[in-house]
């Protein structure tokens, strides 16, 4: 068994080498069984990708004083188990404010011709908010979760397999909640396989993984009569995570005849990060 969620194939993507006209650099990936997901096993789980794309943002080098401060993911189609190429750009350029965009294509063939669009992701860096500049007062007063060592460890799998899956092997969980009751719900989780061989984990990347699990983790519904499957992740930041454990406190929202809301404070050890936002399909099995 593969100890990475990917496998990489051949020059992986570096903002180094981003040319004068931010030309698209693309990589091919393969994911390993660690990356798949709870709805189908012949598709990745939605942290997988968040994750992998995130870090490709990171190692883009220009433009990485700033700081990233909204992460943006589409998931437009199932995500297979399959080869996939990786394209990075840089939309926006600047000294205060970047843009920058990802892409995940399906390969159809040996020589990576063709292929379906299945992911579209965007990261937005920004200038850091200068030291001297106070704190408002009435600033949101979200408490810390309480520590990771506190939480009940679970092997997590919603639909009772053993297989290796995103969530059952390559996630660790500690539950501060019951993880089979509906509605919101607190959890810690840490990463324990690299995205790629021999290539560290950051905190960010992590957080990224992480926040894909809000509609699971926050369920409204029981997962073996409905779908409730995230069309999309956008994570908005109030500071840069800090070490391997990431917190969620979850929950869903299910208007009637609205749209599908999972909704997750994100947490580090040293108390909140920002948020995280799922659009929801939502239908009977």
């Amino acid at each position: 068994m593969s100890e990475s969620i990917f496998l990489l194939d051949g020059e992986r993507p570096d903002g180094d080498h981003v040319s004068a006209e931010n030309s698209p650099r693309a990589t091919r990936v393969h994911p390993t069984e660690h990356a798949r997901g709870p709805w189908d096993p012949r598709a990745l789980h939605g942290g997988a990708p968040a994750a992998l794309i995130t870090a490709a943002f990171e190692r883009m080098q220009l433009g990485a004083e700033l700081r990233i401060a909204r992460l943006g993911f589409e998931f437009l189609r199932p995500i297979p188990l399959a080869p996939l190429t990786l394209s990075t750009r840089i939309v926006r350029p600047g000294r205060r404010v970047q843009e920058l965009a990802a892409e995940l294509v399906t390969v159809d063939s040996d020589d990576g011709a063709g292929g379906e669009l299945v992911c579209r992701a965007s990261a937005l860096r920004v200038q850091a908010i200068p030291d001297e500049v106070p704190e408002p007062e009435d600033a949101m007063d979200e408490q810390p979760l309480p520590a990771p060592e506190t939480g009940k460890p679970v092997r997590f799998s919603l639909n009772g397999s053993s297989e290796s899956g995103f969530a059952a092997t390559a996630m660790e969980m500690r539950w501060l909640d019951d993880p089979w009751a509906l509605g919101p719900s607190r959890v810690w989780m840490r990463l324990h396989h690299p995205l790629l061989p021999d290539e560290p984990l950051t905190s960010l990347a992590r957080l990224a993984g992480t926040a894909d699990f809000g509609n699971g983790v926050g369920a409204a519904l029981p997962f073996e009569h409905f779908l409730f499957i995230n069309a999309d992740l956008t994570i908005h930041l109030q500071r840069q995570p800090r070490g391997e454990w990431i917190g969620l406190n979850a929950r869903t929202l299910l208007p009637s005849g609205g749209s599908g809301l999972a909704e997750s404070v994100l947490h580090d050890v040293h108390g909140p990060v920002g948020r995280a936002f799922q659009t929801l399909v939502v239908q009977p099995r």
